[in-house]
Protein backbone atom coordinates (compact mmCIF):
# COMPACT_ATOMS: atom_id res chain seq x y z
CA UNK A 1 0.00 0.00 0.00
CA UNK A 2 1.25 3.49 -0.84
CA UNK A 3 -0.05 6.69 0.68
CA UNK A 4 0.59 10.19 -0.57
CA UNK A 5 2.19 12.47 1.98
CA UNK A 6 2.49 16.22 2.07
CA UNK A 7 6.26 16.52 2.45
CA UNK A 8 6.01 20.32 2.48
CA UNK A 9 3.78 20.11 5.56
CA UNK A 10 6.23 17.74 7.25
CA UNK A 11 9.19 19.95 6.31
CA UNK A 12 7.41 23.00 7.74
CA UNK A 13 7.35 21.22 11.11
CA UNK A 14 11.12 20.68 11.20
CA UNK A 15 13.06 23.46 12.91
CA UNK A 16 16.68 24.35 12.12
CA UNK A 17 18.89 25.00 15.14
CA UNK A 18 22.16 26.57 13.95
CA UNK A 19 25.45 25.78 15.70
CA UNK A 20 24.04 22.89 17.73
CA UNK A 21 25.53 20.74 19.20
CA UNK A 22 28.63 22.58 18.01
CA UNK A 23 29.50 25.47 15.70
CA UNK A 24 28.88 24.78 12.03
CA UNK A 25 26.25 22.07 12.56
CA UNK A 26 22.61 22.83 11.70
CA UNK A 27 20.53 20.54 13.90
CA UNK A 28 17.19 19.36 12.49
CA UNK A 29 14.72 19.52 15.39
CA UNK A 30 11.63 17.32 14.95
CA UNK A 31 9.98 18.48 18.19
CA UNK A 32 7.42 20.64 16.30
CA UNK A 33 6.63 17.68 14.02
CA UNK A 34 6.08 15.42 17.03
CA UNK A 35 3.80 18.02 18.60
CA UNK A 36 1.57 18.22 15.52
CA UNK A 37 -0.81 15.22 15.59
CA UNK A 38 -1.32 15.23 11.81
CA UNK A 39 2.39 15.46 10.99
CA UNK A 40 3.36 12.85 13.60
CA UNK A 41 0.71 10.37 12.50
CA UNK A 42 1.64 11.00 8.85
CA UNK A 43 5.22 9.86 9.54
CA UNK A 44 4.06 6.73 11.38
CA UNK A 45 1.38 5.90 8.80
CA UNK A 46 3.64 6.50 5.80
CA UNK A 47 6.35 4.15 7.08
CA UNK A 48 3.79 1.54 8.17
CA UNK A 49 2.05 1.61 4.77
CA UNK A 50 5.34 1.38 2.89
CA UNK A 51 6.66 -1.56 4.93
CA UNK A 52 3.40 -3.49 5.39
CA UNK A 53 1.96 -5.18 8.45
CA UNK A 54 3.32 -8.66 9.14
CA UNK A 55 6.57 -8.19 7.18
CA UNK A 56 8.77 -7.20 10.13
CA UNK A 57 9.53 -9.08 13.33
CA UNK A 58 11.27 -6.27 15.25
CA UNK A 59 11.57 -2.52 14.88
CA UNK A 60 14.87 -1.18 16.19
CA UNK A 61 14.72 2.41 17.42
CA UNK A 62 17.90 4.44 17.70
CA UNK A 63 18.27 6.62 20.80
CA UNK A 64 16.66 8.95 21.45
CA UNK A 65 14.32 10.49 18.89
CA UNK A 66 14.29 7.25 16.92
CA UNK A 67 12.49 5.68 19.91
CA UNK A 68 9.62 8.13 19.54
CA UNK A 69 9.01 7.13 15.93
CA UNK A 70 9.92 3.44 16.19
CA UNK A 71 7.55 2.47 19.01
CA UNK A 72 4.28 3.43 17.24
CA UNK A 73 5.61 2.04 13.96
CA UNK A 74 6.31 -1.30 15.70
CA UNK A 75 2.81 -1.28 17.17
CA UNK A 76 1.19 -0.69 13.76
CA UNK A 77 3.37 -3.30 12.07
CA UNK A 78 2.53 -5.91 14.72
CA UNK A 79 6.23 -6.15 15.58
CA UNK A 80 8.34 -5.97 18.72
CA UNK A 81 10.36 -2.89 19.64
CA UNK A 82 14.10 -3.05 20.44
CA UNK A 83 16.02 0.00 21.70
CA UNK A 84 19.51 0.82 20.47
CA UNK A 85 21.10 3.03 23.10
CA UNK A 86 24.25 4.99 23.68
CA UNK A 87 26.92 3.09 25.61
CA UNK A 88 26.22 2.39 29.28
CA UNK A 89 22.44 2.96 29.18
CA UNK A 90 21.14 -0.62 28.89
CA UNK A 91 20.85 -2.68 32.11
CA UNK A 92 21.76 -6.15 30.81
CA UNK A 93 24.50 -7.81 28.73
CA UNK A 94 25.08 -5.93 25.49
CA UNK A 95 26.83 -5.92 22.15
CA UNK A 96 28.31 -2.63 20.99
CA UNK A 97 29.39 -0.89 17.80
CA UNK A 98 31.38 2.34 17.44
CA UNK A 99 30.62 4.90 14.75
CA UNK A 100 31.49 8.40 13.61
CA UNK A 101 29.18 11.39 13.62
CA UNK A 102 29.67 14.59 11.69
CA UNK A 103 30.87 16.06 15.02
CA UNK A 104 32.58 13.20 16.88
CA UNK A 105 32.39 9.48 17.68
CA UNK A 106 29.88 7.43 19.67
CA UNK A 107 29.00 3.86 20.55
CA UNK A 108 25.65 2.11 20.26
CA UNK A 109 24.59 -0.90 22.31
CA UNK A 110 21.84 -3.48 22.06
CA UNK A 111 20.91 -6.24 24.49
CA UNK A 112 22.51 -9.52 23.42
CA UNK A 113 19.09 -11.14 23.20
CA UNK A 114 17.29 -8.17 21.61
CA UNK A 115 17.29 -9.71 18.13
CA UNK A 116 17.37 -13.31 17.05
CA UNK A 117 18.72 -15.20 14.06
CA UNK A 118 16.60 -14.74 10.95
CA UNK A 119 14.38 -12.02 12.40
CA UNK A 120 13.35 -9.36 9.89
CA UNK A 121 14.28 -5.96 11.25
CA UNK A 122 13.34 -2.38 10.39
CA UNK A 123 15.73 0.22 11.80
CA UNK A 124 14.14 3.61 12.57
CA UNK A 125 15.71 6.97 13.36
CA UNK A 126 14.73 10.59 12.99
CA UNK A 127 17.58 11.71 10.70
CA UNK A 128 20.00 10.06 8.28
CA UNK A 129 23.04 12.33 8.01
CA UNK A 130 26.50 10.89 7.35
CA UNK A 131 25.22 7.33 7.80
CA UNK A 132 27.51 6.37 10.67
CA UNK A 133 24.71 5.70 13.14
CA UNK A 134 22.66 3.76 10.59
CA UNK A 135 25.63 1.60 9.55
CA UNK A 136 26.43 0.85 13.21
CA UNK A 137 22.79 -0.11 13.83
CA UNK A 138 22.83 -2.42 10.80
CA UNK A 139 26.08 -3.96 12.02
CA UNK A 140 24.61 -4.74 15.43
CA UNK A 141 21.46 -6.22 13.93
CA UNK A 142 23.41 -8.38 11.50
CA UNK A 143 25.86 -9.56 14.19
CA UNK A 144 22.76 -10.74 16.09
CA UNK A 145 21.87 -12.90 13.09
CA UNK A 146 18.91 -10.73 12.11
CA UNK A 147 18.15 -9.58 8.56
CA UNK A 148 17.90 -5.81 8.05
CA UNK A 149 14.82 -5.51 5.85
CA UNK A 150 15.20 -1.74 5.67
CA UNK A 151 15.71 1.58 7.37
CA UNK A 152 13.23 4.40 7.84
CA UNK A 153 13.93 8.02 8.71
CA UNK A 154 11.80 11.14 8.87
CA UNK A 155 14.63 13.28 7.43
CA UNK A 156 17.49 12.51 5.05
CA UNK A 157 20.28 15.05 4.68
CA UNK A 158 21.18 14.02 1.13
CA UNK A 159 24.12 16.41 0.85
CA UNK A 160 25.99 14.37 3.51
CA UNK A 161 25.78 11.14 1.47
CA UNK A 162 24.72 8.78 4.25
CA UNK A 163 22.45 6.70 2.02
CA UNK A 164 25.43 5.61 -0.08
CA UNK A 165 26.92 3.88 2.97
CA UNK A 166 23.85 1.66 3.35
CA UNK A 167 24.63 -0.43 0.28
CA UNK A 168 21.63 -2.26 -1.14
CA UNK A 169 19.51 -1.85 2.00
CA UNK A 170 16.12 -0.24 1.40
CA UNK A 171 15.81 3.30 2.77
CA UNK A 172 12.55 5.07 3.43
CA UNK A 173 13.12 8.80 3.93
CA UNK A 174 10.14 11.12 4.06
CA UNK A 175 11.72 14.59 3.90
CA UNK A 176 14.95 15.14 1.99
CA UNK A 177 17.26 18.13 2.22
Amino acid sequence: MHIEIDTDRLASKIRDIPDYPEPGVVFKDITPLLGDPVAFSTVVDAVTARVGRGTIDKVVGIEARGFILAAPIAYHLGAGFVPLRKAGKLPWRTMEESYSLEYGTERLEIHEDGLGPGERVLIVDDVLATGGTAVAACGLAERSGAHVAGLAVAIELTFLGGAAKLGERELISLVRY
